[in-house]
């Protein structure tokens, strides 16, 4: 009787567990309400089919923007909507993000995104570039920049994660999604319940002003974080480098380097920041005392000017030469 009352018990647990689950959304109906007049996709490997927007001055120079865990392009819009006309823009949607599909068991990676990169460039015609990337996406910048320095013209990082000073933890991402990402019993619970749950307190934390973090932004990384697939790329990806990095592989990078970071970044903290600018030659350091971790988003037209000043100074040494 004991036996049959405990399978009982556990039955009726798990009934309320499914009863709280939420479907995964299909991608026709996030590309419904998410995508973007500038929104392409191309299909580098079989079954992914990666999501970008490309718009601004094409004979201009290009932008490469990868945007941070669990984010999307969207993040880069206010970048966008200011630099549109001097330069050409093209913002990728990483595997497990936006509105990229990829296959069943895709494993994603700092070095495979970092790779990808790659392929949306030749993809787009880009064949050198200025890649700029905030948090994750700062990781994945500094990956390609690490392996590819001939295609890039300069590298911009924003909150950038991989300083090899870090534990290990999954940084760069919302709070309240990393703090269930680092346990067993977290990923469990992350993927019986609306992430909606998770998501307002480290959107909050992440964004700073909290004015930012309307009704809107809330349902855009919920529901996209519940595209089909997402929450097992999400759950799963690594954020670390294949080949753990030191000090002297910043050393080795030899491209022009603006360094962005907000002094009240609660993800990545802003000795990262300093770290990383002291250990690549010739980086440009900029810091925002009111800054948080999206500093792109929180401070648009002090980020973009401080941008603008930088690729104006690379566009002067370009003369001289």
């Amino acid at each position: 009787m004991a036996r049959l009352q405990s399978l009982a018990l556990i039955a009726g647990a798990s009934a309320a567990l499914a009863a709280c689950a939420t479907r995964e959304i299909p991608y026709d109906e996030l590309t419904a309400r998410y995508g973007l007049p500038t929104s392409h996709t191309f299909e580098p490997e079989p079954g992914l089919i990666v999501h970008y927007t490309d718009e601004g001055a094409r004979e201009r120079r290009t932008i490469i923007l990868v945007h941070g865990f669990a984010a999307s392009v969207h993040a880069w819009r206010p970048w966008v909507e200011r630099l549109e006309k001097d330069y050409r823009l093209i913002a990728l949607d990483l595997p497990g993000h936006g509105l990229t599909q990829a296959p069943a068991d895709y494993q994603a990676s700092m070095d495979r995104n970092a790779a990808l990169v790659g392929k949306l460039a030749e993809h787009a015609g880009a064949q050198r570039f200025v890649l700029a990337g905030n948090s994750m996406g700062g990781g994945v910048s500094l990956a390609f920049a690490m392996k590819h320095p001939e295609r890039l013209e300069a590298l911009v990082l924003v909150d950038a994660a991989g300083w090899p000073g870090e534990t290990g933890e999954k940084r760069g991402g919302p709070p309240g999604f990393v703090g269930l990402l680092n346990n067993g019993v977290g990923r469990f619970f992350l993927k019986l319940f609306d992430v909606r749950m998770f998501a307002v307190d480290g959107l909050k934390s992440a964004y700073l002003d909290e004015a930012l973090v309307t009704d809107a932004v809330i349902a855009r990384y919920a529901d996209l974080a519940m595209a089909v697939g997402h929450r097992d790329i999400l759950l799963t990806q690594r954020s670390q480098p294949d080949t753990p990095w030191t000090p002297a592989d910043f050393a080795n990078i030899h491209v022009p380097v603006l360094v962005m970071s907000g002094e009240q970044d609660n993800l990545i903290p802003v000795e990262d920041a300093r770290a990383i600018a002291a250990a690549i030659p010739g980086a440009k350091l900029v810091t925002y005392p009111e800054g948080g971790h999206l500093p792109m988003e929180q401070l648009p037209d002090a980020t973009v000017r401080d941008l603008r000043a930088f690729l104006d100074r690379l566009r002067g040494a370009e003369k001289q030469d």
